[in-house]
């Protein structure tokens, strides 16, 4: 007997191809048909790779065409399996913290810049200003905002927030704080892998009651690493302050921290860099500055990337003996300190201003492994 193909055709469109929905005719499952006499040959690709899919759909052909074409047919069926990837990601999920405006990552290239000193001396000043203020210390190996703020032998309690129990972050001077400095010994070495410290710090994120804030700020530590994708894709970042000093091995690190938030997959908007140690000025010589690191290295560096320059912080000592003390040192009254920390938190407002009238809410990025490779993408 000569087998028909439009029968065979006819009797494989009754099958439904699992996971599909649709008939295998309709699918496009069904990739070649092959008649010789009594024998025929079927190519069928399906997408589940389960043995008992396989199994299955070879069972129901083999069976509807010796029904309906042909009882004695010879039956040949090539199964293959073509499995779409599917990314895997991580166990972070970017979400939005009820209550918090603007998170703004401070970062730096490189450290010894006056990262943590810039960051702490901002949130003063916010709080001074007015501002609903919170500060997470993202600087897993390296924490110093507890002694910046003169809180080092505190501990967060535990509250009670709608049946669930959250750490209070510790108040000092109108800025909320949390950081795992609170959680370790003065001398204790944080050794953790990647994974521990975002776990770390997704708890301190998360498992806090923060209440409401105007602004979030987080101390990232130095560089551009896997703490800096673990914050980008645990929160959705308003924007980033990039801190460097003028000189040119600060400015090529500055260089790459503001390439790492321009990355066209992480695309966090860059709201400008600070100057810090930007000149010398000595007690006996109000007049006179001495750019000791260069002079304007950082603003030079803000015009050739074409983002904002929003400030510099002069050095000088008693911003050092402030911090060391656990009292910023923009929370003095009518200093040149206090003058140039206001400015600077005042750029940084409208910076923040400008970019939400501008641009889109900023999401938050997930990693995804596939194929052997990373990448970083959108939510």
């Amino acid at each position: 007997m000569k087998i028909d193909k439009k029968e065979v055709l006819k009797a494989l469109e009754t099958i439904t191809v699992p996971g599909e929905g649709q008939n295998m005719v309709e699918s496009g499952a069904v990739k070649n048909i092959q008649i010789f006499g009594d024998e025929v040959e079927i190519d069928i690709t399906i997408t589940n790779p389960s043995l008992q899919a396989r199994k299955k759909t070879e069972v129901e052909i083999l069976k509807i065409i010796h029904q309906q074409v042909y009882e004695k047919a010879k039956i040949k069926v090539n199964i293959k399996v073509d499995t779409p990837i599917k990314p895997k990601t991580n166990e972070i999920k970017g979400k939005p913290i009820a209550g918090i405006q603007n998170i703004i990552a401070i970062a730096s290239g490189k450290g010894g810049v006056g990262k943590s000193t810039v960051t702490a001396n901002l949130a003063v000043t916010l709080a001074k200003m007015g501002f609903k203020v919170g500060l997470l210390d993202a600087d897993i190996y390296g924490p110093s905002m507890p002694i910046m703020f003169d809180v080092a032998h505190e501990k967060p309690l535990a509250v009670n927030v709608e049946g669930k129990s959250k750490m209070k972050p510790i108040d000092s001077y109108g800025v909320k704080l949390l950081s795992i400095g609170f959680f370790t010994q003065p001398d204790q070495a944080v050794i953790w892998r990647g994974p521990m410290a975002s776990k770390a710090l997704n708890q301190m994120i998360f498992d806090a009651h923060w209440g409401e804030l105007d602004f979030m700020l987080i101390d990232l530590p130095p560089g551009t690493g896997d703490i800096h994708l673990s914050i980008m894709q645990a929160l959705p970042v308003s924007g980033a302050v990039i801190v460097s000093t003028p000189q040119e091995v600060a400015l090529a690190d500055a260089r790459k921290g503001v390439a790492m938030f321009q990355q066209e997959a992480i695309n966090v908007p860059v709201l400008g860099i600070v100057e810090n140690m930007a000149y010398f000025t000595p007690e006996e010589l109000p007049n006179n500055k001495y750019y000791i690191f260069g002079k304007e290295g950082a603003k030079h560096l803000a015009e050739d990337l074409k983002v904002p320059f929003l400030g510099e912080i002069p050095l000088v000592q008693s911003i050092r003996e402030a911090g060391d003390i656990g009292r910023p040192a923009a929370l003095q009254t009518a200093t040149p300190i206090e003058t140039a920390f206001d400015i600077l938190t005042k750029n940084i407002v409208q910076e923040v201003v400008n970019r939400n009238e501008h641009l889109p809410p900023t999401e938050a990025i997930k990693i995804t492994t596939m194929a052997g490779c990373s990448a970083v993408k959108k939510k």
